[in-house]
C-alpha cells in the first residue's frame, strides 16, 4: 500500500512538475516579446520622436534665418546684394528638404503625415513667393517686393512655424503613448519574474518533497518483519 501510495504521489508530481515547466517555457517566451516590445518602443521613442523633433528646430532655425536674410536685404534696398541672398536662400531650402526627407523617413502617424505634408507644400510656395520677391527687388520694384514680403509672406512664414509648432505637438503626444506603453510592458514583465521565481520555489520544495518520501520508503524497507 504504501509503495502504491508513493507511486501515486510521484505521478501527481510529476504532472505537476510538467505543468509548470510548460508554464516558465511559456512564461519566458511572453518574458522575451515584452523585452523587445520595450526596446523596439525605447528605439522608437529615439529614431522617430526625438531626432525628428530636433529636425523640427532646425527647420525653424532655416525658416527664421530665410525670414531675416530677405528682410535684411529689403531695407537696404541694395539690389547688387539680393542676387547673393538668392544663393543663401536656396543653400537654406535644400538644407530644409533633406531634413524634411529624414523626417518622412521615420515612423509617421496619419495626423503627422497629413502635417508634414502640408508643411512641405507651405515652404515650396515659400521658396517660390522668396524668387518673386528677389525678382521684383532686381527690377528695381522695390515697394512691390516690400508689399509682397511683408503681406502674402508673412501669411506664409507664419502658417509655416504654426505647421511645425503642430508637428512638435503630435511628437510629444506619440511618445507620451510609447512611453505609456513601455511602462506596462515592464510591469508585465515584472509580474513574469515574479511568477517564474514562484514556480522555481515550488519545483523546489516538490523536489525536497519526493527527496523525503523516498528517504521514508527506504527506511521502511530495512525494518526487519517479526513471524508469529
Amino acid at each position: 500500500m504504501k509503495w502504491s501510495f508513493v507511486i501515486q504521489q510521484k505521478l501527481k508530481a510529476a504532472f505537476l512538475l510538467s505543468g509548470i515547466m510548460v508554464f516558465i517555457m511559456l512564461n519566458s517566451f511572453i518574458s522575451q516579446s515584452s523585452m523587445d516590445s520595450i526596446d523596439q518602443s525605447f528605439s522608437s521613442i529615439y529614431e522617430d520622436r526625438l531626432i525628428p523633433a530636433i529636425d523640427i528646430v532646425y527647420l525653424s532655425e532655416h525658416l527664421y534665418s530665410k525670414r531675416l536674410l530677405l528682410e535684411k536685404a529689403l531695407s537696404n534696398k541694395n539690389t547688387e546684394e539680393l542676387p547673393h541672398i538668392a544663393i543663401q536662400l536656396n543653400a537654406h531650402s535644400k538644407k530644409m528638404d533633406s531634413l524634411i526627407t529624414a523626417f518622412e523617413q521615420t515612423s509617421l502617424v496619419e495626423e503627422e503625415v497629413k502635417s508634414l505634408g502640408a508643411f512641405k507644400k507651405n515652404i515650396q510656395a515659400y521658396a517660390a513667393l522668396e524668387k518673386t520677391i528677389i525678382q521684383l527687388g532686381v527690377n528695381s520694384s522695390d515697394e512691390a517686393s516690400r508689399d509682397l514680403f511683408y503681406t502674402q509672406g508673412s501669411l506664409i512664414f507664419e502658417k509655416s512655424i504654426k505647421q511645425l509648432g503642430e508637428l512638435t505637438k503630435i511628437q510629444s503626444v506619440v511618445g507620451k503613448e510609447l512611453m505609456k506603453n513601455s511602462h506596462t510592458e515592464a510591469y508585465y514583465f515584472n509580474l513574469l519574474s515574479t511568477l517564474q521565481i514562484a514556480s522555481a520555489i515550488v519545483v523546489g520544495i516538490l523536489i525536497l518533497g519526493l527527496i523525503y518520501s523516498s528517504k521514508i520508503i527506504n527506511k521502511d524497507s530495512k525494518t526487519p518483519f517479526h513471524l508469529n
